[in-house]
């Protein structure tokens, strides 16, 4: 288990982290999937800070060529992963943030938190017209489709949108905010295994477990589903350039898992659930951010002690 960093095994152990069981098998990473015939098209470079992002974002509209950016809020839950969970870990900086919470020291109304959905609140603009019934198939369809030249994402897309584009894509990584220097991605424990207690084949199971934790695993799981990447801090050289593209990441962001998933959605109401609600709300401009703040801190303190000051 030493070839896991305390990010890759938080998923699956005790909440006081002195035990393991699962050996982590796989992330997924946020950023953008970017369609780039259409950048070069436009003259558009790769932004690196949100005002870069917007200025991009303003180009491409003003041309009217594309939509700017593929994203609805029909389901919800779109707007909270592929937005406020993507864009996030830069503002509250990754697990800083993320463990701040968890130990009752943060607040969702804290400004770092509001500063998300201000910045989310401004891709209304952006997005295709009735974007608020907008499913999330649509939203892949239109990418794919290249009527759309920015698409908020997560690495699952890769292979779907290998075999589904027509045009050559590229992908970068959550864009800083003013001021910020060091980058931090959200590289989401999404699979892991484990071994059944009551196994009649207890050796046979513990000597594939420990296979998986070798770098021999780890490229052949990496390059065999392109966009769920090894949690192992081994070497791994992907085929795919795209899905690379994402994975190179790692070796200039922090990473750090969604904020919601460990710990803080076992209550009611669901924080997860909440965070899809008012994500979606802020973006469709049903919602201030400072009421969508309001609202998910006020949902959390209703059942997690350490949320609850006197």
């Amino acid at each position: 288990m030493e070839n896991f960093s305390p990010v890759a095994k938080s998923a699956w152990q005790t909440d006081d982290g002195k035990a393991s069981f699962c050996v982590p098998m796989a992330s997924v990473i946020h950023g953008f999937i970017y369609n780039k015939d259409a950048f070069d098209k436009l003259g558009i470079k790769v932004p690196t800070t949100r005002d870069e992002f917007f200025a991009a974002l303003d180009k491409i509209k003003a041309d009217g060529t594309y939509i700017p950016m593929a994203m609805g809020t029909k389901d919800l839950w779109e707007a909270a992963t592929m937005g406020y969970q993507n864009i996030g870990p830069n503002y509250w900086k990754g697990e800083q943030g993320r463990q701040a919470l968890i130990a009752g020291k943060a607040k969702l109304t804290d400004p770092d938190y509001v500063a998300v959905w201000r910045t989310l609140a401004k891709w209304r603009p952006y997005l295709a017209s009735g974007f608020e019934a907008q499913k999330y198939p649509d939203s892949q369809n239109l990418f794919t489709l290249g009527k759309a030249a920015i698409y908020p994402a997560g690495s699952w897309e890769v292979a779907l949108f290998n075999r589904q584009a027509q045009f050559k894509m590229g992908a970068f990584p959550p864009p800083l905010p003013a001021g910020a220097t060091q980058c931090y991605i959200s590289d989401h424990t999404d699979i892991a295994m484990g071994m059944n207690a009551k196994t009649r084949h207890p050796e046979e199971a513990k000597k594939f477990l420990a296979w998986m934790t070798t770098s021999e695993f780890a490229s052949l799981y990496s390059n065999a589903l392109p966009g769920f990447f090894s949690l192992s801090n081994q070497k791994v050289t992907l085929k795919d350039p795209l899905a690379q593209t994402f994975l190179d990441w790692r070796s200039t962001c922090k990473s750090t898992i969604r904020n919601s998933y460990q710990i803080l959605s076992r209550g009611e109401p669901n924080l997860e659930n909440e965070l899809w609600r008012v994500s979606a709300g802020v973006i469709s401009g049903k919602l201030s951010p400072e009421e969508a703040a309001v609202q998910v801190q006020n949902g959390l303190v209703k059942w997690y002690k350490p949320q609850q000051t006197k």
